[in-house]
């Protein structure tokens, strides 16, 4: 039985492998990569300017921190962008918040204003006022230049009596205002997270799930449409078959993916030797410092069990998705029919995936976290609402065991649909005939 098994997904992956849309997809995939994160680099060959920079308007109460602020933002940006590749100029102001914020409102949506003054107890505090959300990492860059300042200028003009030691380590509290949408510096850590976890993790899964269950739909269509089923058939049992189409589908996408991540790895080489330093101005130095951001607030310990649950629970999705796959398209005839049966599978898939994109909107509602436990939607769902702090790892572990028992139950009675279905050419009453296949052992 395992020669046979064996044999049938050699044959399924070399098929697939060696066919023409194989190589030109993966063309494609290559291409699409490798424009995407050089894009700034294609765009400025064109004549475009990814060299702009945002403005940050200072307002320095104190007379006495913004040269030395100015210093501080240059050389960090310069360690991590590189020479004039930096993203913000500053600009001593001698208008009022109020003026500043005309200016951001009306001409120059994507400047920003730093407010530094003394608050009521004589601390330095600072505001940073933005038109909409900004970047977390600038944020954090921000944040650090201004620390420095700060410290630096109360070590220049005090000496370090007790009291004054603490306002060194006290550093500068930033506070935000965001002037579009009312939006909180909650929601818009929120809004950054999603950005970086919906592209780099919960699209490449939709899409390669869509894959996966075309790829079986038609190879058994196929197999049926030349009678060649029959053939198998009476060499192998459905089990097998149901077995082989599944392990060697799942595999497939597997490949595909190691294919895509080596795709990211070449364009982000060429990126280097043509385009320059990798941290630069673009998708990849954005994925880079996203995943960083991302990462800074966990625990690295925590941050790998994250990932591992994460991949479990996807792994598992998959192959619940192939099985539901193989048992629709055994009980199909051609193509055709199989496009329409599979209408089920593809609005659960688009039910997660919007949800995915709108969980940040829900803060903690029971209904999101009830539907993270929910087989198949449920690894699309849950590694947002983790990232985003609505549920925890026991959750997670609690959406495997569901899909686990959910694969259970693919298995015991989607055999017994298959075994019946494999053999079927007639495609009328066909969940007719599915219903009561599931009565026989």
């Amino acid at each position: 039985m395992r020669s046979k098994l064996n044999f049938l997904i050699n044959t399924s992956l070399k098929k697939k492998i060696k066919s023409k849309w194989f190589l030109i997809a993966n063309i494609i995939i290559a291409a699409i990569l490798i424009i995407i994160i050089n894009i700034d680099s294609i765009v400025t060959l064109f004549g475009g300017d990814f060299n702009s920079k945002n403005k940050i308007y200072v307002i320095d109460e104190t007379n006495s921190i913004y040269d030395s602020f100015k210093e501080s933002l240059n050389y960090y940006e310069t360690s991590i962008y590189g020479q004039n590749n930096e993203k913000f100029e500053s600009i001593l102001s001698d208008k009022s918040i109020d003026e500043l914020k005309t200016i951001l409102e009306e001409k120059e949506n994507s400047s920003l204003i730093i407010y530094i003054y003394y608050d009521e107890f004589n601390k330095i505090t600072s505001k940073l006022i933005s038109l909409s959300t900004i970047d977390a990492y600038d944020y954090q860059l921000i944040n650090e230049a201004l620390t420095i300042s700060a410290n630096q200028y109360i070590m220049n003009s005090i000496g370090l009596t007790e009291e004054q030691y603490e306002k060194l380590n006290s550093g500068v509290e930033i506070k935000r205002e965001i002037l579009k949408d009312d939006l909180t510096s909650e929601e818009e850590n929120v809004e950054m997270i999603m950005t970086t976890v919906f592209p780099i993790i919960i699209l490449p899964f939709f899409m390669l799930t869509i894959f996966l269950v075309q790829f079986i739909g038609s190879e058994v269509n196929d197999e049926k449409s030349t009678k060649s089923m029959e053939i198998i058939i009476s060499n192998v049992s459905p089990k097998t078959h149901f077995a082989a189409k599944i392990i060697s589908n799942n595999l497939f996408i597997f490949g595909q993916l190691i294919l895509i991540i080596l795709y990211v790895v070449i364009a982000m080489l060429i990126r280097k030797f043509v385009g320059g330093d990798l941290i630069t101005n673009g998708v990849a130095s954005q994925i880079g410092m996203s995943f960083k951001t991302l990462t800074s607030g966990i625990a690295s310990y925590k941050f790998v069990i994250v990932v591992i649950l994460s991949i479990i629970l996807m792994i598992l999705t998959f192959i619940a998705y192939s099985l539901i796959a193989g048992i629709l398209a055994s009980m199909t005839t051609n193509v055709e029919d199989y496009q329409h049966v599979q209408t089920p599978i593809v609005i659960t898939l688009l039910l997660g995936y919007y949800l995915s994109i709108i969980a940040g909107m829900f803060k903690g509602a029971l209904f999101i976290k009830i539907l993270s436990f929910v087989p198949l939607i449920s690894a699309i769902l849950s590694p947002s609402l983790l990232v985003l702090g609505q549920i925890g790892i026991i959750e997670v572990i609690i959406s495997i065991i569901i899909m686990l028992f959910t694969i259970y139950l693919l298995v015991k009675y989607g055999l017994r649909i298959y075994k019946v279905g494999i053999l079927n050419y007639s495609s009328s009453d066909l969940w007719k005939k599915m219903f009561k296949s599931l009565k026989n052992k």
